[in-house]
């Protein structure tokens, strides 16, 4: 049985899932202040007010100071000779095993915020999907992205 996976992403990911979860409560908080403008319009009951200040309010909470931490410690992947195994999800633990000889190819990724943070995405392609590795430190995740062709490479040979 294959242990789990211990390689962690950067801890510098916590702040950009932070901008980012800052970045949905906007979102929300124009929901909730259309609920609270529609509700003084037509005169609704006011308790729509205090429910729709109550889930922004706990909207926030999760999204900029709960999951992000969650998140990055459930995190792990492991690179090995045959295959790629990624380990995530915060209420359901999801454990991927990629195949090296399923690999087509292999890129880096940075928006805007993993720029600012030196951080790169790696995803890895398939016939059927992409996998991601997100926030990497940015020579790690260089270094990664060549490993992983080098190895996709040498699985394609073995056939």
């Amino acid at each position: 049985m294959l242990l789990e996976p211990q390689k962690r992403i950067s801890e510098r990911a916590l702040p950009v899932w932070r901008i980012t979860g800052a970045i949905y409560s906007i979102f929300m908080l124009l929901l909730c202040g259309g609920t609270t403008g529609l509700t003084l319009i037509f005169d609704w009951p006011i308790w729509i007010i205090a429910i729709a200040a109550l889930v922004l309010i706990v909207f926030v909470y999760l999204m900029i100071f709960l999951l992000p931490t969650i998140r990055w410690r459930r995190w792990r992947y492991e690179v090995r000779e045959q295959e790629i195994e990624l380990q995530q999800g915060i209420f359901i633990t999801r454990r991927t095993l990629v195949p090296m000889i399923r690999v087509q190819h292999v890129d880096t990724v940075q928006g805007p915020l993993l720029r600012k943070y030196k951080l790169a995405t790696v995803t890895v392609s398939t016939a059927a999907t992409v996998h991601e590795i997100p926030a990497l430190e940015l020579d790690e995740a260089e270094e990664l992205r060549v490993f992983i062709s080098k190895l996709a490479r040498v699985a394609d040979e073995d056939v």
